[in-house]
């Protein structure tokens, strides 16, 4: 974040960055803007834009507005509480909040919007297209261009007619780490705050985690490391099928668990449990039936997460703005495997793991040394 010592200053850097980039075409120092912010600059140039040209902020059609509250229906369902919650917590201020699809659709708004400022009311139309390619650099077209939470402020939007606002945006991840929309938290000649920055990308997890627990699952696997504690917005979440296939997770998730974001880049792939921990997923199953209780798991590779495994909701169904792969499940546990020979496969992998030490595959996947030797059929040294 770059935040000269006043806001003068801020201003005036800012303007040296816009003359070396859009009228002398040349880089501007690292000091001045952000890379990023060049960035979105040089590609409104590239599709011919001039920063002085009117913008239209023009709505779709009827039926384009239709469509997009259609397919934005589980997303502004789970985003709900967050953006009433940021309409409290902004009241006081000039800012307000604006939720997009992917596309860069408004689908909804919250927080104090003056609607007797133009400049408020026409970006906070229900099906108003606040893309990059409409309307320049903005932090909604930062976020769903660059992927990560922006803060740009005045003149660091493209357009002139656009330089008093300021604002905040994140990207939203759907269940399987594709970007399904933006949070945005804009003001009209509002003083910097920068530091929604972090409310915005703080605000746009938990619509993640909300989104992704719409997603029909039998288990949800409250996942984070040692020491970090369980039940909180940092967790990760996991959603389980009644075979034990992954039905949704989330960020943080797909950040523990390597398996997870590589399943991602798959074309639906949805990985089973059994690769993601190194205990029979039987286990968890159990788990759900007794009183919730943080416990120990193993990975394969042989770190540890601490987990709480809740009953989730079997019903209820995939929204039309949310891709649900299908059940294909990895090669951990074919359908037509027995109970015991998934629990030898990975009672097997896990010593293998160990480099033939059964008592550090024994601690790993949480059993005794003699389970060890009795499922393996192997004899004690």
């Amino acid at each position: 974040m770059l935040t000269p010592a006043s806001p003068l200053a801020r201003l005036d850097a800012i303007d040296q960055a816009r003359r070396l980039v859009l009228q002398e075409r040349a880089p501007a120092a690292q000091s001045l803007i952000a890379p990023w912010i060049e960035r979105s600059w040089r590609r409104c140039l590239s599709r011919g834009h001039a920063p002085g040209q009117s913008v239209a902020f023009a709505p779709l059609s009827a039926s384009g507005v239709r469509q997009a509250r259609e397919s934005s229906r589980g997303l502004t369902r789970a985003a709900q509480p967050v953006l009433d919650e940021l309409g409290r917590a902004l009241a006081a201020t000039r800012y307000f909040a604006i939720l997009t699809d992917a596309q860069g659709i408004v689908v909804d708004v919250n927080g104090p919007i003056d609607r007797q400022d133009c400049r408020a009311d026409l970006i906070t139309r229900i099906g108003v297209d606040l893309s990059e390619p409409c309307v320049g650099t903005t932090a909604i077209g930062a976020a769903l261009s660059e992927l990560q939470p922006v803060w740009l402020h005045r003149g660091e939007h493209f357009f002139d007619a656009t330089s008093s606002y300021s604002c905040a945006g994140a990207p939203l991840f759907g269940p399987w780490g594709e970007c399904v929309g933006m949070l945005d938290l804009t003001g009209v000649d509002a003083p910097e705050r920068p530091e929604l920055q972090h409310l915005a990308a703080q605000s746009a997890r938990r619509i993640e985690n909300l989104l992704a627990q719409q997603q029909a699952h039998q288990l949800l696997l409250r996942l984070n490391w040692p020491g970090q504690g369980l039940g909180t917005e940092s967790d990760g979440l996991v959603g389980l099928d009644g075979d034990g296939c992954v039905s949704f997770s989330n960020s943080a998730a797909r950040a523990m668990l390597p398996v997870l974001a590589r399943a991602m880049s798959l074309h639906g792939a949805r990985p089973h449990a059994g690769e993601l921990f190194a205990l029979p997923h039987e286990q968890l199953f159990d788990a759900a039936r007794r009183p919730a209780t943080p416990m120990a798991v193993p990975l394969w590779s042989g770190l540890q997460l601490q987990m709480l495994v809740l009953a989730g909701a079997s019903s209820g169904a995939a929204t039309a703005s949310v891709r649900v792969p299908p059940a294909t499940r990895g090669p951990a546990a074919p359908p037509s495997a027995r109970l015991r020979d998934i629990e030898s496969a990975l009672i097997r992998q896990a010593v293998d793991e160990a480099r033939g030490n059964v008592a550090l595959a024994a601690s790993r996947l949480g059993i005794s040394r003699a389970t060890v030797y009795r499922k393996l059929g192997l004899q004690r040294a």
